[in-house]
């Protein structure tokens, strides 16, 4: 059966500043994965959730990742004349993903403002939002899940995961309550980085979103928050108290992330993600063996 949602957000107008200087001429979601940009690896689970049509939210500098999911017809051209059908398939593979839309956010005015910014696109229906930092694992089916839960409930989901306590100041943690399914809960409460020692739990909001489109009226008269911007956390806790509107559901999710925002964590997910494939993951995996092994020496 056909899904009710079918678009997806991708908000992208970021500047990237933990990644100075590689940022500096190149969008941070153009950053490589192995061999993909963290920005492809998002579209495809959009995709694979069949969600067909993406917009991105972008800002200034962002041309590189435009160019990226339009054709390259020098570039096809050039692996064609060469017979290297192997490469002009991954080229193209990009090309072909999805219907792919662009919006200019303006300024810079926080995540629930990129989301405002997609209002003309999506229309009254619900919608996806996917953010850039965090790759979920293709084996892992949160999307689905939230897919799921948003048509069952008609609500809006939010994906959540547990964090190291000591960590939960970096998130936008929930407070929540049981429902009749082991992984999904009731919002009842968000704040976006609490002061250390503070957060009510550490179930935290990783980057996925499912929204219903009650949210632009309420990100419209959300005043900035944190930072001085519009928190699309504090919006979502005025539907959590909205019942009218299906109030804000939880996924539980106990699957595979792989964090690109930061940059241990960013070396940590081309590793992860390396030693799994076929082509590069024995090879990798021994030199591993060997490298660690030199540090008990």
């Amino acid at each position: 059966m056909p899904r009710s949602v079918t678009k997806a957000v991708v908000p992208s107008a970021g500047l990237g500043t933990r990644f100075l200087p590689a940022t500096k001429a190149l969008p941070k979601e153009m950053l490589p994965v192995v061999d993909k940009p963290v920005i492809q690896y998002v579209v495809e689970e959009a995709v694979r959730a069949g969600l067909g049509d993406v917009l991105f939210v972008t800002g200034r500098n962002k041309n590189a990742l435009e160019n990226h999911f339009d054709r390259a017809t020098e570039l096809e051209a050039i692996l064609m004349k060469k017979g290297d059908e192997s490469r002009l398939s991954r080229v193209a593979e990009s090309t072909d993903l999805a219907n792919v839309h662009y919006v200019r956010q303006g300024d810079p005015k926080g995540l629930g403002h990129a989301v405002l910014r997609s209002k003309a696109h999506v229309g009254a229906h619900p919608f996806a939002v996917l953010l850039g930092d965090d790759i979920i694992d293709s084996r892992d089916l949160l999307l689905e899940r939230m897919l799921d839960v948003q048509e069952q409930r008609d609500t809006t989901v939010v994906a959540l995961m547990e964090v190291d306590p000591a960590l939960a100041h970096l998130y936008g943690i929930a407070t929540v309550e049981a429902t009749d399914e082991d992984d999904v809960v009731r919002v009842r409460g968000l704040v976006e980085k609490p002061e250390p020692g503070t957060a009510p739990s550490n179930l935290a909001i990783v980057g996925r979103y499912v929204l219903k489109p009650e949210i632009y009226p309420v990100l419209e008269r959300t005043e900035p928050g944190r930072g001085g911007e519009i928190q699309l956390t504090d919006a979502l806790l005025t539907l959590a108290e909205d019942d009218a509107a299906g109030g804000v559901h939880g996924v539980v999710f106990r699957g595979r992330r792989y964090d690109t925002g930061d940059r241990l964590d960013y070396i940590k997910a081309n590793v992860q993600l390396a030693v799994e494939r076929d082509d590069l993951g024995p090879d990798l995996r021994a030199w591993l063996r060997e490298f660690v092994a030199g540090f008990d020496r």
